[in-house]
């Protein structure tokens, strides 16, 4: 059974999906990749206390790393490219190279950049912290700017 609710943020509205009370979808207005709104079930907060309080200190400069269980629905690649950037610390970037790398396949950086991009929990799961190997910003399914303000925040240069 899934249930979503919306919730304010320093990016607008997010939505929040959970299957059988466990999180499986944070998604950002007008993102990338964004299932069909019919798709999230019942609009009811009740799962997603912990996620709300999570994300509060997240925002508000308190918390550097979430501990909430996920339900990642992807590819079984998919599962573990979302799982290496769960590695990447707090106000660190990795390029796409280095996660394929990661992974044990440098040459899977493209395959990495579309799982990347397919990351159903924005955020929690941190996509925003992959970066193109010059250093640029590539890609975000929540847009260049939410990514670069949250890299910004992270580093300590500037709070929402």
């Amino acid at each position: 059974m899934r249930q979503h609710t919306v919730i304010d943020s320093p990016y607008g509205p997010l939505t929040l999906v959970a299957e059988d009370g466990v999180l499986c979808g944070l998604y950002m207005t007008d993102q990338c990749h964004r299932p069909a709104e019919e798709t999230f079930g019942e609009r009811d907060e009740t799962p997603f206390g912990e996620t709300i309080d999570q994300l509060t200190a997240y925002f508000g400069g308190e918390l550097k790393e979430f501990t909430l269980e996920l339900r990642l629905n992807g590819t079984p690649f998919q599962r573990t490219v979302w799982d290496q950037l769960r590695r990447i610390p707090y106000g660190e970037t990795r390029s796409y190279g280095e996660l394929a790398d990661a992974l044990g396949n440098p040459n899977a950086s493209r395959a990495v950049g579309l799982a990347n991009g397919k990351n159903p929990i924005g955020i929690i799961v941190p996509c925003h912290r992959v970066i193109g190997a010059s250093g640029s910003l590539t890609g975000y399914g929540g847009g260049l700017e939410r990514k670069q303000r949250l890299l910004d925040f992270e580093r300590g240069e500037g709070l929402f």
